[in-house]
C-alpha cells in the first residue's frame, strides 16, 4: 500500500464515522438514474455515472454535447493489441472528464458464447484469453484518466432472452475456466474500480444476490476492492443484495436500498456492518476519482490530450480484418481506374449498435463520404443496389428536430434538439424548465427534406397517444396500448407501427409534427418518457434496384459492395434468430459479382453473418461497426494508405447450422450450457467442422515467414520476416495442445499472442510468456486450479488453423 493509499483509506474511514445509518443508506442507492448523492457534511460530491462503451454520452439522450464514437468493442479486440486499447481507455478518460463523469459504465467483457447473442458487438470475443488482455488494457486506460471503469456484466449474461430472468446453469470448470476468466484477469491485471453484477441467475442465484460468487470468489479469492453496482433495475431484494455484496443498487431515486435497508437493519434482518463495508466501497471509489474531501485522487494529472477523431480512425482500420483477397486490395489508385460503390450502408452507414451503447457523434463518416473525399473527381459513382432497412426507423437523414414540451395550458416549458425522431428521457433527463409533473405534452417537430420522390411512410413507436401531421396536414390520431413484448424494454418502447403514407418530392422540405400526451407517471418508480417519430423512405423494386447496382458496377474497374445489418435485426434487448443478411443484399453481392470479378465486399455487422457468395467475390473486408471516423478508415485500407490490422476475434461461421452453440433461448426460464468448454474454436476443432474463416485469420497487406521457434521455461521466443513488399503488422499467436491428454479438455486453446511491426524484408523477434493458467483446470473437487502436467505442442500460428511452427514443452 502506497502512501497516498493510506491517506485515501484514512479518510474514507474518517468519512465513514461521521454518517449515521440514514445516511449511510441513502449513498448506496442512486439519487436519479445516473449519480449518487453529494453528502456535503462529509465532503463528499455526487458520482456521476454514465454508459460506455465505445463513447460517453453523459446524462442527457441528446446530440447537444456530442461524444467521440470509436469502433465496436469487437472491432477493438480484432486489433489483438492491448496497447491500443489502453490509448482507446484514455480517450474516454478524457471524454468523461469533459462531461463531468466520474465512472465510465464499462467494459463489458461476457463471451461471443453463440453467434446469436444480441449484445456479440459490444463484448470482446469468444476466447476468454483475448478477452481478458483487451479489457484489461481498456480498463487500465480508462484509469490512466482518473476515471473509473465498470466491467460487466458478472457474470453469464451472454444472451438477452428473458435476460432479466434467466437462470444460467453453467458447470463449475466452464464457469471458471471460460466466463469468469476474463474478469479474474482485469480484477488481476488491471486493478479495475468497479464492477456490475447482470440481471440474470447463475445456478440458480441472481448475481446481484450471489453472495459465493461475489463475495467468496470476486472479492475474496480475486482481492477485488472497488465498487459493486447492480445493472439498471437488477436489484430485487434488500436483505439478498446487501448479504449477497451488493454495494450500490441503481438507478434512483426508489430502489431496494435507502429506507427500505435502513429499516432491514433495525429490524435486525441486516447488520449494520454489511451497510458499513458497502459504504467503505463507495467511499473508496469516491476517494479515487477525486470527490472525496481529504482524500487525493488516484490521478491528479491528467495523461496528454488526445486527438479523438485520429484515434477513431486509427482503431477502425486496425480492426479491420481482411478474410479474403485475391488481389483485389488494395485498390489501383491509377488516375483512370473507376470504383462502383454500391450498397445502401455506403450511404448511410451503421456506425455502432443499438441500446446503452448508444452515443451520438458531432459526425459521421460514411464509406461514400471517405471515398468521395479519397478518390479524384469522376472516378466514384454510387448506387443504392439493396436496402436493407426494410422496416420503420427512428427519423434520421434529411430530418432537423426539436422536442417541445407544453403544459396543460398549452405553454411552452422546455425544448431542447433531438439526434433523431427518439426521444428517450429517463430520469432528470429533461429539457431545462420541463418535469414530469407539469409536463402534458411533447412534441417532436421540424422539417423534412426527402432525398427520394415517392410514397414516404411515417409511424410511431411508444405506448400512449399521439397525433401525427406531415405538411400541416393530420394524419392519424389514435392510442398505442401495450403488446405481449417479452423484453421490459420491448415492451416500454412498443413495437414499430406504419401510421400514414404520404407522396413527398425530393428537395423538397415538408413540416412534421408528432405529439405524444404525457400520461401521469406519479406513482411509478422511475419515471421516463421513450416514444419515436419513425419513417422509412420509398419503396423501390428490388430486382430494380440491383439492375441499377449491376450497370455501374458493369462500367466500373471495381465494384466495392457494403451490406449491412440494422437495429432491428442485431440490437441490445433480442437475440438474433440466424445469421442471415437482411433484405435482398446476397441477391445483390451474387448479381454484381457476376459482372464484375474485381468486387469487393464490405461487411458492416458487428457479429458474423453467412457470405454465401464468398467464393465468387475478390475480397471481403469486416469492418464491423467502425465508429464515426468508419469511411474515412475505409478509404485508407481500399487504397492502401492503411493496413487491413485485423484478425478475427471469433470464428465466423460458414453457415448458421455449422455454430457450435446457437440456443440461447431459456426453456421453462432455464439456459443450460450444455456445451460445457467448447464454444468457438474449441467446439469447430471438437467436431471437425471447417468455419468459413478461422479465429485469429486476417490477411493485411504483406507476408510473414516464421523462422524459428524456442520454448524455455515459460517463455516462447519466435522470429518473423517480412517476406512482402510492405510496412506490416503481425499478430504471432501461441497456442497450446496437450500430446496425450489425461484429462477432458479442448484439443488446443489460446495461451498467449504479440504484435510485431516489421519493414519488407526486416526480421524481428517477439519474446512471449506463457501464463501459468495455460496448463491448468479447475478442480472442483479440490476447489482450487491444478496443474496438469506432460507434454505439450506450442504451436507458433498465424490463425488458429494456420500453425507455423510447432515446439514441445514438458510440464
Amino acid at each position: 500500500m502506497t502512501d497516498a493509499d493510506q491517506v485515501r483509506n484514512d479518510a474514507v474511514e474518517a468519512a465513514l464515522g461521521k454518517l449515521d445509518l440514514d445516511a449511510k443508506t441513502r449513498l448506496l442507492a442512486g439519487q436519479d438514474m445516473w449519480s449518487l448523492p453529494a453528502v456535503p457534511e462529509i465532503g463528499l460530491t455526487s458520482l456521476v455515472m454514465s454508459d460506455g462503451p465505445i463513447g460517453v454520452r453523459g446524462v442527457r439522450w441528446t446530440a447537444d454535447d456530442p461524444s467521440i464514437a470509436l469502433p465496436s468493442p469487437t472491432a477493438l479486440a480484432a486489433a489483438w493489441d492491448a496497447a491500443l486499447a489502453r490509448r482507446a481507455g484514455r480517450l474516454l478518460a478524457q471524454e468523461a472528464r469533459r462531461k463531468g463523469v466520474h465512472v465510465l459504465l464499462a467494459p463489458t467483457v461476457n463471451l461471443h458464447r453463440s453467434p446469436l447473442g444480441g449484445r456479440h458487438f459490444e463484448c470482446y470475443s469468444e476466447d476468454p484469453y483475448l478477452t481478458g488482455a483487451i479489457g484489461s488494457g481498456y480498463v487500465n486506460g480508462v484509469q490512466d484518466g482518473g476515471v473509473a471503469t465498470t466491467v460487466k456484466h458478472f457474470v453469464g449474461n451472454d444472451a438477452e432472452t428473458e435476460r432479466f430472468t434467466v437462470d444460467s446453469v453453467i458447470a463449475p470448470r466452464p464457469l471458471r475456466e471460460l466466463y469468469l476468466a476474463p474478469f479474474e484477469a482485469i480484477v488481476a491485471n488491471a486493478h479495475p474500480w468497479g464492477i456490475m453484477t447482470a440481471y440474470n441467475q447463475v445456478n440458480g442465484t441472481t448475481m446481484t444476490e450471489h453472495q459465493y460468487l461475489v463475495n467468496e470468489v470476486l472479492r475474496g479469492e480475486w482481492g477485488f476492492d472497488g465498487y459493486n453496482v447492480s445493472d439498471w433495475m437488477a436489484a430485487r431484494s434488500t436483505t439478498g443484495a446487501i448479504l449477497g455484496g451488493l454495494d450500490v443498487a441503481m438507478p434512483g431515486p426508489q430502489t431496494v436500498y435507502g429506507p427500505a435497508l435502513a429499516e432491514a437493519v433495525r429490524a435486525g434482518e441486516v447488520p449494520e456492518s454489511a451497510v458499513d463495508e458497502a459504504v467503505r466501497n463507495v467511499l473508496r471509489l469516491a476517494a479515487r476519482v477525486g470527490v472525496l474531501e481529504g482524500a487525493p485522487a488516484v490521478v491528479t494529472e491528467a495523461p496528454a490530450p488526445i486527438d479523438g477523431q485520429a484515434l477513431a480512425r486509427e482503431i477502425a482500420a486496425r480492426g479491420f480484418v481482411l478474410v479474403q483477397n485475391r488481389g483485389a486490395l488494395p485498390l489501383d489508385t491509377a488516375a483512370s481506374r473507376t470504383v462502383a460503390l454500391i450498397g445502401a450502408a455506403a450511404r448511410d452507414a451503421r456506425v455502432l449498435g443499438g441500446g446503452s451503447a448508444t452515443v451520438f457523434p458531432e459526425r459521421v463518416v460514411s464509406p461514400l463520404d471517405g471515398l468521395t473525399a479519397a478518390l479524384p473527381e469522376g472516378a466514384l459513382a454510387y448506387a443504392v443496389g439493396a436496402d436493407p432497412s426494410e422496416e420503420l426507423a427512428p427519423a434520421d437523414k434529411g430530418f432537423e428536430l426539436r422536442a417541445i414540451c407544453r403544459d396543460a395550458s398549452g405553454a411552452v416549458i422546455g425544448e431542447g434538439s433531438l439526434p433523431t425522431g427518439q426521444v428517450q428521457w429517463i430520469g432528470g433527463d429533461l429539457p431545462a424548465g420541463a418535469t414530469y409533473e407539469t409536463m402534458a405534452s411533447i412534441e417532436v417537430t421540424g422539417t423534412y427534406l426527402p432525398r427520394e420522390s415517392g410514397e414516404h411512410a411515417f409511424g410511431t413507436r411508444g405506448l400512449g397517444a399521439f397525433t401525427l401531421t406531415v405538411g400541416g396536414e393530420g394524419l392519424w390520431d389514435g392510442v398505442q396500448e401495450m403488446g405481449n413484448e417479452a423484453d421490459p424494454f420491448e415492451a416500454f418502447f412498443g413495437a414499430p407501427s406504419e401510421r400514414a403514407r404520404v407522396t413527398l418530392t425530393e428537395g423538397e422540405p415538408v413540416e412534421v409534427s408528432l405529439t405524444f400526451q404525457v400520461p401521469d407517471m406519479t406513482a411509478l418508480p422511475l419515471k421516463a418518457i421513450m416514444f419515436s417519430l419513425l419513417h422509412l423512405g420509398p419503396r423501390r423494386d428490388g430486382d430494380e434496384l440491383i439492375a441499377e447496382a449491376v450497370e455501374a458496377a458493369r462500367a466500373a474497374d471495381t465494384a466495392v459492395v457494403v451490406v449491412a445489418t440494422t437495429e432491428r435485426v442485431e440490437s441490445e434487448g433480442f437475440d438474433r434468430k440466424d445469421l442471415t443478411l437482411p433484405g435482398w443484399q446476397n441477391d445483390l453481392v451474387r448479381a454484381v459479382a457476376a459482372v464484375n470479378p474485381n468486387t469487393v465486399v464490405v461487411v458492416n455487422a458487428g457479429s458474423p453473418v453467412e457470405l454465401p457468395w464468398r467464393e465468387d467475390v475478390a475480397a471481403v473486408l469486416l469492418t464491423w461497426f467502425p465508429g464515426q471516423e468508419g469511411g474515412a478508415a475505409l478509404a485508407d485500407v481500399l487504397l492502401g494508405d492503411a493496413e487491413p490490422g485485423g484478425r478475427l476475434p471469433t470464428t465466423w461461421p460458414a453457415e448458421f447450422a455449422d455454430a457450435p452453440v446457437t440456443e440461447v433461448v431459456p426453456a421453462e426460464g432455464r439456459l443450460e450450457y450444455g456445451e460445457g468448454l467448447f464454444i468457438g474454436y474449441r467446439a469447430y476443432e471438437k467436431h471437425g467442422v471447417a468455419p468459413a474463416f478461422p479465429f485469429g485469420h486476417g490477411l493485411g497487406y504483406t507476408s510473414w515467414a516464421y523462422e524459428s521457434l524456442e520454448v524455455t521455461g515459460g517463455t516462447a521466443r519466435i522470429r518473423v520476416t517480412n517476406t512482402g513488399t510492405r510496412r506490416g503488422r503481425e499478430v504471432i499467436q501461441i497456442y497450446v495442445a496437450p500430446v496425450d491428454d489425461g484429462v477432458e479438455r479442448p484439443a488446443s486453446w489460446l495461451a498467449a499472442f504479440a504484435g510485431v511491426v516489421a519493414g519488407p524484408g526486416e526480421t524481428v523477434e517477439a519474446e512471449i510468456a506463457l501464463p501459468d493458467r495455460a496448463f491448468e483446470i479447475w478442480d472442483e473437487a479440490a476447489r482450487g486450479w491444478r496443474r496438469i502436467g506432460g507434454a505439450y505442442e506450442v504451436r507458433a500460428s498465424h490463425s488458429h488453423a494456420d500453425t507455423r511452427l510447432t515446439a514441445t514443452l514438458e510440464i
